[in-house]
């Protein structure tokens, strides 16, 4: 089998579970393994990833280091935005929207190098193996996907760790005695999982947010935002224009120091377990009221509630790893069709894990003072009301009278 297999494409973070695949498929495919390492905001220095595949043999011309943070914000995280996507009612899809990317960048490499296969380091009990792997499918139908969890012995954190002694991996100094947690970041999100987190009914110590502060510890005076958007996204923050991932910066900037973001949630895995996780989404959260703000007067109710109809399958999509799927595109043209007049600005109050709403305005606003104010006005026949009202109560009379009423 593994002589089948001329050249690999690695996910490669240059961390402990990585830096092991790395070793196990250059041993056990005995053949030219490229690293890709994804810059999509996780805010970590990724030169050394870059020198610890180097001293792992692999040639300077085969690791690959890319920022897409832009691109991650603009072509998946925007988009997703547009339809105020929430997972099972709350779940802003951090970790889910970075894996279609990834898969597709590593495609591309693949293509660019002519390997032939694809590895991850995802484990076989969560949803980023399927996630990656639905999306080297979509993009690339014949490539080999390796799957080292699925297959090696290495199965805990124990006799990873020895694995790398043994191959001489540096190991970081704090791994022996590891944070009792998990994560995954991005510029979206952070996530935190397993160990201490494991059992449901335990509060997260505060020591382990790095996003956001205490929202009981956060300013006794609320911070004012103004969010403007164009066609659905957001292109300034306070009045200065921003690209994609500044914004998304900016707002994380202003969420963390308010408190803004923070979800402990036990949710359903694809695979069919249900997972506790804590997540901080600062930016993400603002961003959601805010384009919810704005949507509020530019859309028209019929368009407003046929997209809250669609989003739980939608977020269902990306949750499961469908992101190149045709029901998913074709959602995001429903999604994207209803965009259009969504324009104009959107005034935020931050304060103490809190982002309201307090105003909005826009040059394509379908909110008429002249039609709901309370004073009197020209343009709105009361009585016209009444006639509504009985056409629309036909049916329950109807009913009722069948039934002897």
């Amino acid at each position: 089998m593994s002589g089948d297999i001329k050249k690999i494409v690695l996910a490669y973070s240059g961390g402990l579970d990585t830096s092991v695949i790395l070793r196990w498929l250059q041993e056990t495919y005995r053949c030219e393994v490229v690293t890709f390492t994804a810059d999509i905001g996780q805010g970590e220095e990724l030169e050394p990833a870059r020198k610890k595949a180097e001293m792992m043999g692999v040639p300077a011309s085969s690791i690959y280091i890319d920022d897409l943070r832009e691109e991650f914000v603009r072509d998946f995280v925007f988009p997703m935005f547009r339809a105020n996507t929430l997972y099972e009612g709350t779940y802003l899809l951090g970790t889910s929207i970075a894996r279609p990317l990834i898969a597709k960048r590593q495609i591309e490499i693949a293509k660019e190098v002519g390997a032939d296969a694809v590895a991850h380091g995802a484990t076989g009990k969560g949803n980023d193996q399927v996630r990656f792997e639905l999306g080297y499918y979509a993009l690339k139908p014949d490539i080999k996907v390796i799957a080292p969890w699925r297959h090696w012995d290495l199965n805990s954190r124990t006799r990873l760790l020895d694995y790398a002694e043994q191959h001489q991996i540096p190991i970081a100094k704090d791994k022996r005695g590891e944070a009792p947690y998990s994560t995954d970041a991005n510029l979206l999100h952070i996530s935190y999982e397993g160990k201490a987190l494991e059992d449901p009914w335990v509060e997260p110590d505060e020591d382990m947010f790095t996003r956001s502060v205490a929202p009981e510890k956060a300013p006794d005076t609320p911070t004012y935002v103004e969010v403007e958007f164009r066609h659905g996204d957001a292109v300034a923050v306070d009045g200065v224009a921003l690209s994609p991932a500044q914004v998304l910066t900016k707002l994380n900037e202003l969420g963390g120091q308010n408190g803004i973001g923070r979800l402990d949630l036990v949710e359903n895995r694809f695979v069919g377990m249900k997972s506790r996780g804590v997540y901080e989404t600062p930016g993400g959260t603002i961003l959601l009221a805010a384009h919810r703000g704005i949507e509020s007067i530019t859309l028209d109710r019929g368009a407003m509630h046929l997209k809250d109809d669609v989003m739980p399958r939608y977020a269902e999509l990306i949750y499961n790893g469908f992101w190149f799927s045709p029901e998913r595109l074709a959602i995001q043209a429903l999604i994207d069709n209803t965009q259009e007049q969504v324009n104009g600005t959107v005034r935020l109050k931050l304060f103490k894990g809190q982002a309201s709403v307090v105003g909005r305005k826009s040059p394509n606003s379908l909110y008429r003072m002249d039609y709901v104010t309370f004073e009197a006005d020209s343009v709105y026949n009361q009585k016209d009301a009444e006639g509504f009202i009985k056409l629309n109560a036909l049916r329950l009379r109807l009913g009722a009278m069948a039934k002897g009423l």
